[in-house]
């Protein structure tokens, strides 16, 4: 890191190498340093490369977020990076059709877009400057009364604990394909926990993100051909023009505006056109986003020695 570097303003991203990350990603280095989180080391010394050739400044951190181990490890290498961070946003997040598991054997999709967040942020939350943005990418799908999400095949989260979400256990009465379970029920954990943080933690400003469906994105790697065709060329050409839809690239400036805003707003769930909007009841109810930031704790703290 360059004297330069280490001066200027720092934004972390998680899953900046596709989507709505990699637009977010240049986005930031508008602001400042950006701090690249992701699985792919080849994607990410690419990625930074062409943000170095527009005279702008970025470094690469390798992270699997679905291993906590992984994570802790990145963290501590942002740590050590020393940078003045100025906000992290939780970008990255995967929604499988078919589970698979991570090493401890958790469901890879709570594991990618749950725990992995939450550990990464509470590893970080520490060494982040007093009013400090924190950002999670959270989703509508969360709700079993959006619409939408209902039309798409959602029956909204279905959260039992921590330890039963990890192991790919689900409410019963949710949708077809369990993946889509498994997804709204990750959202449902996150945007709960980041409600938590915004009332434990004052010193720092916690607040969700609803970027709007966004076909071409990546979210759903493990589709068929048919729809990964279907979701890169046809469905964009609709997106601006339905709402609750958007594309890649006004919801990759809109994440970049929450993350730089200094109007100090925490505990806010923003809609994607940047509007305050609700979530589940359930979600809203306080004893629950405390059951879920404890329960999640707790099962990370299981596997500390590991």
């Amino acid at each position: 890191m360059t004297k330069m570097d280490t001066n200027r303003k720092a934004y972390i991203i998680t899953g900046p190498t596709s989507g709505i990350g990699r637009i977010t990603a240049f986005e930031l280095a508008k602001h400042g340093t950006v701090v690249l989180v992701g699985r792919d080391r080849k994607k990410l010394d690419e990625l930074q490369n062409s943000i170095v050739k527009k005279g702008q400044h970025a470094v690469s951190v390798v992270c699997d977020l679905q291993e906590i181990a992984s994570v802790r490890c990145a963290a501590q290498e942002i740590i050590d990076l020393r940078l003045p961070i100025a906000g992290l946003l939780n970008n990255a997040g995967v929604m499988q059709m078919r589970a698979t598991k991570n090493s401890l054997g958790w469901d890879t999709t709570f594991a990618t877009n749950h725990l992995g967040p939450f550990a990464l942020t509470e590893a970080l939350a520490p060494y982040l400057p007093d009013g400090a943005n924190v950002v999670f990418v959270a989703s509508g799908v969360e709700d079993p009364n959006r619409k939408p999400a209902k039309a798409a095949g959602f029956r909204g989260g279905r959260y039992i604990s921590a330890e039963a979400s990890a192991r790919g256990e689900w409410k019963p009465g949710g949708a077809k394909n369990p993946g889509l379970d498994a997804y709204a029920t990750s959202k449902q954990a996150i945007l709960a926990a980041t409600l938590a943080f915004a009332r434990e933690n004052p010193r720092l400003r916690f607040n969700a993100l609803e970027p709007g469906f966004t076909p071409n994105t990546g979210l759903a790697r493990d589709a068929n051909g048919f729809l990964k065709f279907l979701a890169n060329y046809i469905l964009p050409l609709f997106a601006p023009h339905i709402k609750y839809w958007s594309t890649p690239g006004r919801a990759g400036r809109l994440s970049a505006k929450v993350l730089t805003d200094e109007s100090g707003r925490t505990g806010v769930y923003f809609d994607e056109k940047g509007h305050p909007m609700h979530p589940s009841m359930l979600v809203q109810d306080l004893k629950f986003q405390d059951r879920v930031v404890a329960e999640t704790r707790a099962l990370l703290a299981s596997v500390h020695s590991k």
